[in-house]
């Protein structure tokens, strides 16, 4: 008889048994974060875990690897989480969570640990390199923990990782740029931890749609291309930047929904051209240096609720558009050197709209700076750059026009300020 019939008849048993065994897994407890194609479960916390396919085996070994490697750093463990971290079997470890993702072979899925989950656990220890060794997780939350030294440079091998939390530990050294070269990242926190040194300019430029970088020691200049970041939020605050908030921040586009530069030591004009084109919902520049006037532009923020401007050396009158934003529930402008403010600012008191402008210099109103401080404003001689702008104000209309004769492009928008 043809051997070669016999071992072909051998292969496709033998492949029968692992695709029975791979639609054979069942149980798990569903949780909803995604990560990877096909059907998902996550299975983890000392539930009954499924039995791993075989193509399985090697991926779970890996985990197994990676996991006891890194218990073996954890020098405090307080709830006794870690006590659960014992076998081969990953998947019934406490704060892990496997996933059943489709294989490359349609006919077959693959167990693999796609989730870890160990907030507020209060571990002590460090980030092992063989953690980089989970190819296939997507998410990874250690906030409030006690986790110290660096973020491990092989973390660049989590090619699926989407969300990254490593807020309130106490990390330090540079800004960790391994985080920039997770193809699949998304979500990047490491607020409240002792990171410092500048921030790098290709945090701006990478897919991000979330940045929390406060709360740690960073210095230097904010990155010019700030501007160019797709996040819908981002925090900068409680840190040590300087300079000037980059020009590009006037011209951010809609997507930003939040932004937050309080507690730095920031100088120079707010950007004109701030509001144009956001749908920004909370600004806040509050306690840096800031100087000059409020742009005209800042009246088109038709959906901000918060906007704090206290504690900077701003200056001249609070504009009647300002104050008539629709969506505004908060309007703080205290410890500045303002001279003045509109009749609809006073009605702010009556739309039950929280407005602080004590400690400016607006005559005939309380809780003033003295007079000898209102003498000489702070940056009587900035220079900040203004637009002329028409009244009343045309939202989200700019023409931008290069230097390339073949190139011309006009953003236009029918909304006006209030």
């Amino acid at each position: 008889m043809d051997k070669s019939w016999i071992l072909n008849f051998l292969l496709l048993i033998l492949h029968l048994r692992i695709t029975q065994a791979a639609f054979g897994v069942g149980g798990g407890v569903g949780v909803g974060v995604g990560g990877g194609s096909g059907g998902v479960f996550w299975v983890g916390g000392k539930i009954n875990s499924p039995e791993a396919p075989k193509s399985s085996v090697s991926k779970l070994d890996g985990a197994y690897t990676a996991l006891q490697a890194w218990k073996s750093v954890i020098t405090n463990d307080p709830l006794k989480i870690l006590d659960s971290w014992v076998g081969p079997d990953v998947c019934s470890y406490k704060g892990v969570f496997c996933s059943n993702l489709q294989s490359e072979m349609a006919s077959s899925t693959v167990l693999v640990v796609a989730g870890i989950d160990l907030n507020h656990a209060n571990l002590q220890g460090t980030l092992v390199k063989e953690l980089s060794l989970l190819t296939d997780m997507s998410l990874l939350h250690l906030n409030s923990n006690r986790f110290t030294g660096t973020v491990p440079n092989t973390f660049k091998d989590l090619t699926s990782l989407e969300e990254l939390d490593l807020s309130n530990n106490q990390l330090s050294g540079p800004f960790p740029s391994v985080t920039l070269y997770m193809p699949s990242l998304f979500y990047l926190d490491i607020r409240f931890n002792s990171f410092s040194g500048s921030l790098p300019q290709e945090l701006f430029s990478k897919n991000l749609d979330a940045i929390f970088v406060n709360n740690n020691q960073f210095e230097g200049e904010i990155p010019q291309n700030l501007g160019n970041s797709p996040a819908s939020v981002i925090n900068l605050a409680n840190n040590n930047l300087n300079g000037n908030i980059p020009t590009s921040f006037g011209f951010m586009g809609s997507k930003v929904k939040e932004i937050l530069f309080l507690n730095n030591q920031l100088t120079g004009c707010i950007p004109e051209g701030v509001g144009l084109f956001t749908e920004i919902q909370v600004l806040d520049v509050s306690f840096n240096s800031l100087m000059g006037h409020v742009p005209d532009t800042l009246s088109c923020m038709e959906n901000i609720e918060v906007l704090n401007l206290a504690h900077n050396k701003l200056s001249g009158e609070l504009s009647e558009v300002l104050c008539s934003l629709r969506s505004l529930a908060n309007l703080t402008v205290a410890y500045n050197f303002f001279s003045g403010f509109s009749q609809q600012c006073s009605k702010l008191f009556f739309r039950n709209i929280g407005f602080d402008f004590s400690l400016n210099c607006i005559p005939g109103r309380n809780m003033q700076r003295p007079q000898p401080e209102c003498s000489v404003v702070p940056g009587g001689s900035l220079s900040c750059i203004r637009i002329p702008t028409p009244k009343p104000l045309v939202c989200g209309s700019l023409v931008v026009s290069t230097t390339n004769n073949t190139h011309h492009t006009s953003v236009t928008s029918p909304s006006q300020s209030p």
